[in-house]
């Protein structure tokens, strides 16, 4: 019973990059999405196209629900700690509405935030427990859900970002850190680790101690967005000649 006990502590222990842990979600996604995203773009029609999709916003945004409902139900829910307020579950729960509406506006700050944000949450995940815990599951549904569901609307959608986009999304982020630092201040909290580092790695250790870390990150928005848009623009550029 004890052997039995110790296994399974060791089963949910943090997860490790470069871990089978880590590794077999993201490759099972990408073939997943491989073949969602084709067989939406050559079999369905626009209608379906779009609820399948949809159906898939839906089932990310009550991963973060249910999870939430499930931490409290434990009875050892913080307010501090555990609000759907990091940016990628914040993206999860509002995500039903952009692909229920379309909306390109919406797309144009989130084809930024999901890919600069969730796809460094993918690199190197900051999850406490490990499989086959909730958190695990809800970890990679949300960071690879999110993924599919930017890149099903580049591609079947064929929703591309403008040059003004990069602004108009950092503009939008802006936003979101005035609101999670006023959230802290009334919490004492740490969303969006603004007075803490994350504990797993991250770049954000490259980028010094607090609050060097925060200036560091404003100043490489620009470039790093920019970074994002490149591929957008050489293929549009290449598209039109």
């Amino acid at each position: 019973m004890i052997l039995k006990t110790n296994l399974y502590f060791q089963a949910i222990e943090r997860v490790s990059i470069g871990s089978v842990q880590h590794i077999a979600p993201v490759f099972g996604a990408l073939i997943f999405a491989i073949v969602f995203i084709w067989y939406s773009k050559k079999k369905l029609s626009n209608h379906h196209q779009k609820k399948a999709i949809h159906y898939v916003a839906i089932i990310v945004s009550l991963t973060v629900a249910s999870f939430h409902i499930y931490k409290i139900t434990l009875g050892n829910y913080q307010v501090k700690s555990d609000l759907p307020l990091y940016l990628c579950s914040l993206i999860a729960l509002l995500v039903p509405l952009f692909t229920y509406k379309k909306a390109y506006w919406m797309y144009e700050i989130l084809v930024f935030w999901i890919i600069a944000g969730t796809l460094q949450g993918v690199i190197t995940p900051d999850i406490a427990e490990g499989f086959p815990s909730f958190d695990y599951f809800r970890y990679w549904v949300v960071h690879l859900g999110l993924l599919l569901i930017i890149f099903y609307a580049t591609v079947v959608f064929k929703m591309r970002p403008r040059f003004k986009s990069v602004f108009k999304s950092i503009l939008a982020l802006q936003v979101y850190v005035a609101m999670m630092v006023a959230t802290n201040i009334i919490l004492d909290a740490n969303y969006f680790y603004l007075n803490e580092k994350p504990q797993s790695a991250s770049l954000l250790d490259y980028f010094g101690e607090w609050p060097y870390y925060i200036l560091v990150t404003q100043l490489i928005l620009i470039p790093y967005f920019l970074i994002i848009y490149l591929p957008f623009y050489l293929v549009n550029k290449k598209s039109s000649t």
